[in-house]
C-alpha cells in the first residue's frame, strides 16, 4: 500500500512539475501583455500596439491578408486614443500598412506582434486583437464586412 502511495504522490508531484514549465515557458514565449487592435481604412489597415509590461518599447507588426504575409512595420507612430483608453503611458504605438491590389470581394486581415525571447533565439508572433474581415469594393475601396 505505502509503494501504491509513493507512486501516486509522485506522479502528482512529476505533473505538477511539468505543467509549471509548461506555463512558464508558454508566458515568456506568448506574453499576455502585447495587446493591440485593427480596422480598415479605405486604403490601408490601421491601428495600434502595445507591450504593457515595456510600454516605451516599439513592437514590429506584422500584416498578414488571406494568411499570405504582406508587410511588416514598427508601431511608432501618434496614437493619442490609446493613451485616453489607459493602454499605454505615450501615443506613439500606431501603425499603417497601405492595402496591396486585392480582388473586389471578403478578406481577412490578421495583424501580429514579433516577439524576441531567449536572449534573440527564438521569435514568434503574437496576434494583436481580432482578425479584421472587410471587403474590397469595385473601386478598390476597403470597407468593414458587415456582422
Amino acid at each position: 500500500m505505502r509503494l501504491a502511495h509513493a507512486l501516486i504522490a509522485k506522479s502528482i508531484a512529476e505533473t505538477i512539475l511539468i505543467g509549471s514549465i509548461a506555463v512558464v515557458f508558454y508566458a515568456s514565449t506568448f506574453p499576455p501583455t502585447y495587446h493591440g487592435w485593427a480596422e480598415p481604412l479605405p486604403y490601408e489597415i490601421a491601428g495600434w500596439a502595445v507591450n504593457q509590461a515595456t510600454q516605451a518599447e516599439r513592437l514590429e507588426v506584422q500584416l498578414f491578408i488571406d494568411g499570405k504575409f504582406v508587410s511588416s512595420a514598427t508601431a511608432n507612430q501618434s496614437r493619442p486614443d490609446v493613451v485616453a483608453a489607459g493602454w499605454a503611458a505615450d501615443e506613439w504605438h500606431g501603425y499603417k500598412f497601405n492595402l496591396p491590389s486585392l480582388n473586389a470581394g471578403p478578406h481577412e486581415a490578421t495583424v501580429y506582434a514579433l516577439h524576441i525571447s531567449a536572449g534573440g533565439k527564438r521569435q514568434t508572433l503574437q496576434l494583436l486583437g481580432d482578425p479584421v474581415k472587410f471587403v474590397i469594393t469595385p473601386n478598390g475601396d476597403a470597407k468593414s464586412e458587415a456582422k
